[in-house]
């Protein structure tokens, strides 16, 4: 059983050589904090913040996110894939989430607000009802993705086969539809 850590601020903190201790922490917030290259894997977050914090590259096979908020932060090439799928709940807001994989995910109605996903790999996702409000997807990933009601309307630099991924219902401006023909190399103009 792992030690229970709760409401604890966890403020400039380096763990990128000094691993943060293994436990589950409940309501607590991290700001600042530097993960980068380190080690988060078998951890349990849940009703927790990171806030302005660096996990680029971080190892966090195993871990457990449940009602986790995620602000100002450097996510790139994180593998949300190795996670524990199971009560999985994040949110994003202004996060740089290139690179990141979210493949086989199921993340009905995730929220990504602001954020920078260029490269990210949504391949055989389930983001129906989703939201990418003000995103950046340029080369981004969709195949064999479930977009059912995910709103794209204020997302740009998208590019998602509508013959590769179920997209019914799925939210678009008149202005941002050139990311669903970019296959068919059409010019568009304006």
């Amino acid at each position: 059983m792992q030690k229970l850590i709760l409401d604890q601020n966890f403020k400039g903190e380096n763990y990128t050589a000094n691993r943060l201790a293994r436990a589950e922490y409940e309501n607590c917030i991290f700001e600042s904090c530097d993960f980068s290259k380190g080690y988060l894997d078998n951890q349990i977050f849940l009703e927790c913040e990171f806030i302005d914090c660096n996990l680029s590259n971080t190892n966090i096979v195993n871990s457990t996110f449940k009602e986790v908020k995620f602000s100002h932060c450097k996510l790139i090439g994180l593998a949300f894939n190795t996670c524990n799928a199971f009560l999985m709940d994040l949110s994003f807001f202004d996060c740089n989430l290139s690179f990141a994989i979210f493949t086989e995910l199921k993340l009905v109605g995730q929220v990504f607000m602001s954020c920078k996903l260029e490269e990210a790999d949504f391949g055989d996702c389930d983001l129906s009802k989703s939201k990418f409000d003000e995103c950046n997807l340029e080369r981004a990933v969709f195949g064999r993705t479930n977009l059912q009601k995910a709103d794209f309307s204020t997302a740009t630099n998208f590019s998602i086969d509508p013959d590769n991924n179920s997209m019914a219902g799925a939210i678009f401006l008149k202005d941002n539809l050139e990311g669903l023909l970019q296959k068919h190399k059409l010019k568009i103009l304006k």
